[in-house]
């Protein structure tokens, strides 16, 4: 009875993985002093790199975001060291610069099931088979 209770939580504690991956942005740690001393968009791309967005609308933001991505096991999924970099950018010079942390970060909830879309078609699986015969064209025409 031993061996199958220390298997047991052999193989329980072996499918707890402790992982971090980072995601983003790796940003120095003196941020707020290097991005104060920054100037120019050539300075940010050359120190801090192109932006993962800028927006389209509105006065013209570059986006940066960084966080670490933690797996414990069976447990959910944890963001930690989330930053987020904002830089207002008129031509070629940054008007204002924003950093954000966990703490100034909404906690967004994610709603539970779908969102109806207006005049959608629903398709059952032999209705989705047959509705796309024809395409695709054959491997290695190039097409």
């Amino acid at each position: 009875m031993k061996k199958i209770i220390i298997l047991f939580c052999a193989i329980v504690l072996s499918a707890c993985t402790f992982q971090t991956k980072h995601r983003g942005y790796v940003f120095p740690e003196d941020l707020e002093t290097r991005v104060a001393s920054i100037k120019t968009t050539g300075q940010l791309q050359d120190q801090i790199g192109s932006p993962q967005v800028t927006t389209i609308y509105g006065d013209e933001v570059w986006i940066y975001y960084g966080a670490d991505e933690n797996y414990r096991g069976p447990l959910p999924l944890k963001y930690d060291n989330q930053t987020v970099l904002l830089v207002w950018v008129k031509g070629n010079r940054i008007t204002n610069t924003k950093i954000l942390h966990d703490a100034d970060l909404p906690d967004v909830v994610i709603a539970e099931g779908e969102t109806d879309i207006p005049a959608a078609i629903e398709l059952n699986a032999l209705q989705e088979l047959f509705n796309n015969i024809g395409r695709f064209s054959p491997a290695g025409l190039g097409q």
